[in-house]
């Protein structure tokens, strides 16, 4: 009913995408050095006065180059990380041979290490295993043709001019491996980063939606829309209910404007919230200018008929003592009752958490009979309190559907505990602090 996006639903998808991308650009990135890298070799070998066919490097070229100008075409990385994988492994052999042995090459062959350790770079763990395999078989191949032809002597080639080859090929390939890794490395720092704070914007959107749902709904139960529960249906068989309804606000809604009567709402109900909050009951919503909340869902606070009926005390002295409510005349009026009632969450969108049953037509019902400033209770709610706090007389109201039945009207606290007598004015209480008398 609700779904909730958690970070290891989208993490996978970033990192795809950021993944393809580095292994792209460093496939180009070795291209390009292996490229300049063999006319570098191949010019340093002619500058120095040794000569022999460069037909091997300018087919490395031809080829490598044709495979960059086919993926910049076709888009294809698949075609092009073969190729230029097979050219990294092979050529250094084709190269020595063409020279005569490892040594005379001045172990060129070390080069074909790109091909696997690319692989594994640019491909994966699994995919680069054949091309080590391969690298292998080609080195332990190229050793036996030396053992056996014998031919490991300089072919006219001076060992000064081998020796600073060596040097050459190991710098140079040590250099490309080294950078190769470090781009690897930079890169995946970058892609971390992005992702810590993809992660971060996604923990607070959660945030931002969960206290949404929590706002909306009783936090057990948005709780459980959380862990996917399903349809949420439960029953109870003591709960209060109350309900309190505005009294002449809809002759004030005709002078005043939207953003007023939306302004002035506002102000009745975050004060009703905050009542409610403080008193540990649930808001369960509001229907035009009427408000709704109950008591008992959680069990946390055992004596939740006194708490309902000191909320609804604070409710009409919030409206009768706030500036901005009093001088514009308005009242509210409120109906209590305790009973058995069915809640549930009903829809899929913009879905409410609601209650059922005769205990809330009751309350509702009060709620029409009880005069502005005055609060209706049932008999159930009468016997719950009766001890703590006051009562007048019951007067007989006839309830559409129940037919006559006893309505008692809660004045306030008795005296002894604190106090709020019938002729005494209710004042709010300080934030966390005990009701006054006046």
């Amino acid at each position: 009913m609700v779904q909730h996006i958690s970070s290891k639903e989208i993490k996978p998808e970033i990192m795809e995408s950021q993944e393809e991308k580095l292994r792209r650009s460093l496939l180009i990135f070795a291209a390009a050095f292996m490229t300049f890298a063999v006319m570098f070799w191949l010019a340093i070998y002619w500058a120095m006065g040794v000569h022999f066919s460069s037909n091997v490097p300018l087919v490395y070229q031809a080829v490598s180059v044709t495979s960059l100008i086919h993926y910049v075409k076709t888009r294809n990385f698949v075609v092009f990380r073969f190729v230029q994988l097979s050219l990294f492994l092979f050529t250094p052999f084709i190269m020595q041979w063409s020279m005569g042995s490892s040594v005379t090459s001045s172990g060129v062959t070390l080069w074909a290490l790109l091909a696997p350790i690319g692989a594994l770079v640019v491909s994966s763990w699994r995919e680069s295993v054949p091309w080590f395999f391969a690298y292998m078989v080609l080195t332990v191949l190229s050793g036996a043709f030396d053992y056996i032809l014998g031919s490991g002597g300089s072919a006219g080639i001076p060992m000064d001019t081998i020796g600073l080859f060596f040097a050459l090929n190991f710098a140079a390939m040590s250099s490309i491996l080294y950078f190769l890794v470090r781009h690897f490395v930079i890169e995946t720092e970058k892609i971390k980063v992005q992702l810590d704070q993809q992660h971060e914007l996604l923990a607070e959107e959660q945030k931002r939606s969960e206290r949404v749902l929590f706002n909306v709904l009783p936090s057990n139960i948005a709780e459980r829309l959380k862990s996917n529960e399903g349809l949420i249906a439960d029953g109870y068989a003591d709960v209060t209910v109350m309900f309190a309804d505005l009294v002449n606000f809809t002759q004030l809604t005709e002078q005043m404007s939207p953003e007023q009567m939306v302004s002035l709402l506002n102000t009745v109900f975050s004060g009703f919230d905050e009542i409610s909050e403080r008193h540990g009951l649930e808001k369960i919503k509001t229907i035009g200018d009427a408000y709704m909340a109950v008591g008992g869902l959680s069990r946390e606070r055992q004596d939740y008929a006194a708490d309902m009926a000191c909320m609804a005390l604070e409710m009409i002295a919030f409206v009768e003592t706030h500036p901005q409510l009093a001088k514009r005349n308005l009242g509210v009026h409120i109906g209590i009752a305790i009973g058995p009632v069915v809640a549930g969450v009903i829809g899929t969108k913009r879905f409410i958490y609601d209650l059922w049953g005769d205990t809330v037509n009751i309350a509702s019902r009060l709620t029409d009979d009880a005069k502005s400033g005055h609060i209706l209770t049932d008999k159930r709610t009468f016997n719950r309190l009766k001890h703590d706090f006051l009562f007048e007389p019951p007067t007989v109201l006839n309830i559409k559907g129940k037919g006559e039945m006893p309505a008692y009207r809660l004045i306030g606290k008795v005296d002894a505990l604190g106090i709020s007598g019938k002729n005494n004015v209710y004042q709010l209480p300080a934030q966390g602090g005990a009701p006054a008398q006046a």
